[in-house]
């Protein structure tokens, strides 16, 4: 079933649709179309629940003020069991507050729902690719990376329960100027680690575990790049270091 949030907000939107459709017909409003409806939670809780801007963008369709739009609008709608209270606000804000032993009750339907409280079509089985995190394999994860993650597949679980369909993508980007650098501070390390005097690249990655990592390409692969000549060392040495990284990263 919809939740509470989503069916109170339509409910709201008829409401005010259903108002302003009155006014025109008793010749309160001049028979424009009307603009789209929309309702909001308000930033300060002063203003209620929800609140409206629509007489705001009636006002510019019609030229009558906002906030005789707001006033007439709001003095024809329809009572709700629901809603509590209904208040104008200048410049022409409808706000509403609704009653505490509705919102009490929505908790006993969330409960009663479970997992499927507040799933909604509104997706109709589109298709959405998400991608996130997608880190360059230049090193480990570090917490931001995490909270790029938490969100990431957050909005994934938000969205199918929307009703898309949702395809999650971390994009490994193995190619560019940040792995050719990655390639090269890796292969500088090596040869420091062999006892060789090698200058770091300016642009290098100086962190520690670069000297881990070539300590541990040195464990398995011994000095056998010292025997290449350097264009080719730092590739072939470089793409065992990403290849580890990235094991690494799906670890994490």
């Amino acid at each position: 079933p919809a939740g509470g949030v989503t069916m109170i907000k339509q409910k709201l939107i008829d409401l005010l649709t259903r108002a302003a459709s009155e006014a025109q017909k008793s010749g309160k409003l001049p028979s424009v179309t009307l603009p789209e409806v929309t309702v909001e939670r308000p930033q300060n809780p002063e203003h209620g629940d929800y609140a409206s801007s629509f007489p705001l963008k009636l006002a510019r369709a019609t030229g009558v003020s906002p906030l005789t739009i707001a006033q007439d609008i709001a003095r024809l709608i329809v009572p709700s069991p629901e809603i509590d209270s209904i208040a104008v606000a200048p410049p022409g804000f409808i706000n509403f507050t609704l009653k505490s032993d509705w919102l009490t009750r929505q908790v006993d339907s969330i409960l009663v729902a479970g997992d499927s409280y507040a799933n909604i079509d509104l997706g109709q089985g589109s298709r959405v690719q998400l991608e996130f995190v997608s880190v360059n394999p230049t090193g480990r994860l570090h917490v931001g990376h995490g909270r790029g993650a938490i969100l990431g597949s957050t909005l994934a679980n938000v969205l199918a329960i929307a009703g898309y369909k949702v395809d999650k993508e971390y994009y490994i980007n193995d190619a560019g100027s940040q792995i050719d650098a990655f390639h090269r501070s890796l292969y500088a390390r090596y040869q420091q680690c062999l006892g060789i005097d090698a200058e770091m690249p300016s642009d290098g990655y100086l962190g520690s575990y670069m000297t881990d990592l070539a300590k541990e390409i040195i464990a398995e692969e011994g000095d056998r790049f010292l025997s290449l000549p350097g264009q080719e060392a730092v590739p072939q040495l470089g793409q065992l270091g990403l290849e580890k990284i990235i094991k690494l990263i799906r670890s994490d």
